[in-house]
């Protein structure tokens, strides 16, 4: 009701109470037997009222609740990547993004179910089951961040994280329809998030809003002297630019994003948030780009061969309750059971094969030289257009099960958000309608460094009509 005041403790304790009271850790350990969608983590309740006590109250988050995916670490705190062989590791620092919302006086209520080290576009390689999504429940949120998809569609929470590395916060954000946005790779520090790809990862944020998601990533957002690949840009008004209108801006709809596989509803909402664009004054054309039909494939080399290097440190002696095992008995026993699971385990298999002696010049290094004519193509065509449009995903959210025994199928959920990753460019994914009853998104990309035009575009086609379902 307008004028009414609240505290930030009576904010958290909402959404802790509304999400689900048997989704929070109990003092004595047991497992908590309901999960709303699946989409959480037990999570410590002293620490988000500890939280709430002492929130920055001029900060521009002030008591805001916020849900952190299971790979972002947070001091004290579980961080175990939805994966059993990080189960009881406990993080023993804050990941420079989570101290920047913290500042601003953001309260970090919870963590998410996501897909085993971030492999996956489901959110069904999850150790703990699959997450669902609150809009339709046989359906998948997309992944790998679904968990923190779900928490924001569901309406548990207005703002969540995720992590980006082939488009695992834009596919889920499309498949909820909600708002998720990924900024220029390095806007944002990697200083605290495991690495999967760390070529490609970036945290990218969920919210119901653009403005939203743009004060998210605004805030968390600027040069970090922990992380060597953040940038030294200045962020600007990304708040603002989002009131600024399309009119004069020239829209690039791809060709590629309307080939083979692409749903006919997709097709269809994406073409009426053109439109309206048109008719706000945006001027739109038509943009071939065909080598991001190589995107995909360079992006299945690439991403496994880096994370094989970086998951060689999980090797069952330094991380979880292994590394306090007495005894190579002792080992043996926590071992069973607990080691990577499927998918996990296949890409680490294809990434050491494609870097192994004898094939790493006919995989990788072609992999790399696919991702330089990659980024060339959509940097020139950038030159000509303001921003690229596509749908974000071919399809609307598939069914539980629908594609977990086929991984190839599982790949293509990303093929469209693929090319911005591995070029390295700033690309949000929108509501822009429904499809047999289920969201549809809109993907914008952008110019290095200039989210501010993404997110005035995003806005324009979301406050259209076609604004967000969830």
């Amino acid at each position: 009701m307008e004028g009414t005041r609240v505290t930030a403790r009576e904010i958290a304790k909402a959404v802790r109470d509304g999400a689900d009271p048997g989704l929070w850790a109990r003092p004595s350990g047991e497992r908590a037997a309901s999960n709303l969608w699946n989409a959480f983590r037990p999570f410590d309740r002293a620490a988000i009222e500890a939280q709430a006590r002492v929130v920055n109250r001029a900060g521009r988050l002030a008591g805001v609740p916020v849900v952190l995916k299971d790979n972002l670490a947070d001091e004290g705190q579980p961080c175990g990547c939805s994966s059993r062989i990080l189960e009881g590791y406990v993080a023993p620092y804050t990941a420079t993004c989570v101290a920047r919302l913290r500042a601003e006086g953001a309260i970090i209520v919870g963590r998410s179910n996501m897909d085993e080290f971030a492999m996956g576009s489901s959110t069904e390689n999850s150790a703990y089951g699959s997450a669902r999504n609150p809009l339709h429940e046989r359906r998948v949120p997309g992944g790998s961040s679904g968990g923190s998809a779900a928490a924001v569609a569901g309406g548990v929470v207005p703002l969540a994280l995720g992590s980006e590395t082939g488009g695992s916060v834009r596919q889920p954000a499309s498949f909820c329809g909600i708002v998720g946005f990924k900024p220029t790779y390095g806007r944002i520090s990697r200083h605290g998030l495991v690495a999967f790809a760390s070529s490609l990862d970036i945290v990218s944020p969920f919210a119901l809003d653009t403005r939203d998601a743009a004060l998210v990533a605004e805030v968390m957002s600027g040069h970090d002297p922990s992380d060597s690949t953040t940038l030294r840009e200045p962020v600007g008004d990304w708040v603002g630019a989002c009131e600024l209108g399309v009119k004069g801006l020239r829209v690039g709809v791809l060709v590629e994003g309307e080939g083979e596989g692409v749903e006919p509803g997709v097709l269809a909402c994406v073409a009426e948030a053109v439109e309206s664009l048109s008719r706000q004054g945006a001027v739109v054309s038509r943009v071939a780009l065909p080598s991001t039909r190589l995107a995909l494939a360079a992006y299945c080399v690439i991403a496994p061969a880096e994370a094989a290097s970086n998951l060689a440190r999980f090797d069952g002696l330094r991380y979880g309750p292994r590394a306090q095992a007495s005894t190579l008995g002792d080992l043996y026993v926590q071992n069973r059971g607990r080691g990577f699971g499927p998918e996990v385990q296949r890409r680490i298999l294809l990434g050491t094969f494609s870097l192994s002696a004898g094939w790493a010049e006919q995989y990788y290094v072609r992999a790399q030289r696919a991702r330089a004519r990659i980024t060339a193509d959509m940097e020139s065509a950038l030159q000509e257009v303001d921003v690229l449009v596509s749908p974000t995903s071919p399809t609307v959210a598939f069914e539980l099960g629908a594609r977990s025994r086929d991984p190839l199928s599982m790949y293509m959920a990303d093929i469209l958000t693929v090319p911005a990753s591995l070029a390295g460019l700033p690309a949000i994914s929108v509501p822009c309608g429904l499809s047999e009853g289920l969201p549809v998104g809109l993907q914008l990309t952008g110019r290095r460094c200039d989210e501010a035009t993404v997110l005035r575009v995003a806005t324009a086609a979301t406050h259209s009509g076609s604004g967000p379902t969830a």
